[in-house]
């Protein structure tokens, strides 16, 4: 039950975005400056939209004479290819925010982690593609690529998509600007405290 609660509210979150999206409107970023990612993944879910959309039409073809299989196949294919948008635009209009205090690092639905800035001792441009699971590390990667790494001085919490929590000090991200990011954040860090960053 949980799981179904979990999955039901991850479809109206995608759903949620694709009209922010549609409505040129962004989520969670008054108060803030948004820091874009999509462009990481952007190129690939086109891609993968638009092999759906040929699907789509060559199985209509395929399945004309069947059109119970036909009406499934093609609920599901119209599904696939709603889902992809709607990630799309969820990368779009969730993007990282840096607040006055604390810097939130998204991905679509699924990560939302808000990390205070006295917590960061570093932070820095560092482009990684390959990941490995550790405990202690977040890897929010966009298209198996990360480009910021953020050290903490203390762990935070994290919750996965099921809810499982996790303590993390170590979060490595992307940002479509990562230099961008990296510098405002050391720029918000040092209006809040006069210790200079960590070097990397």
């Amino acid at each position: 039950m949980r799981t179904a609660r979990v999955l039901l509210r991850h479809e109206l979150r995608m759903l949620v975005s694709l009209a922010l999206w549609v409505a040129r409107r962004s989520h969670g970023t008054s108060g803030g400056r948004g820091f874009g990612y999509a462009r990481g993944q952007g190129a690939v879910l086109v891609g993968f939209g638009f092999v759906c959309l040929v699907e789509t039409v060559m199985m209509s073809v395929l399945l004309r004479n069947f059109p119970v299989v036909h009406g499934v196949v093609f609920v599901l294919d119209v599904y696939t290819v709603l889902f992809i948008v709607s990630l799309h635009a969820a990368n779009v209009v969730r993007p990282h925010v840096l607040e006055p205090d604390a810097l939130r690092v998204r991905r679509a639905v699924h990560v939302d982690l808000r990390i205070p800035l006295e917590r960061i001792a570093s932070v820095r441009r560092e482009t990684r593609w390959v990941h490995t699971r550790t405990d202690g590390e977040l890897d929010v990667a966009m298209g198996a690529q990360t480009s910021v790494t953020l050290e903490l001085t203390e762990p935070v919490g994290h919750l996965t998509f099921f809810g499982r929590s996790r303590e993390v000090s170590l979060v490595r991200c992307h940002a479509d600007d990562a230099d961008a990011l990296v510098q405002a954040v050391r720029q918000a860090r040092s209006a809040r405290s006069p210790l200079p960053d960590r070097p990397a």
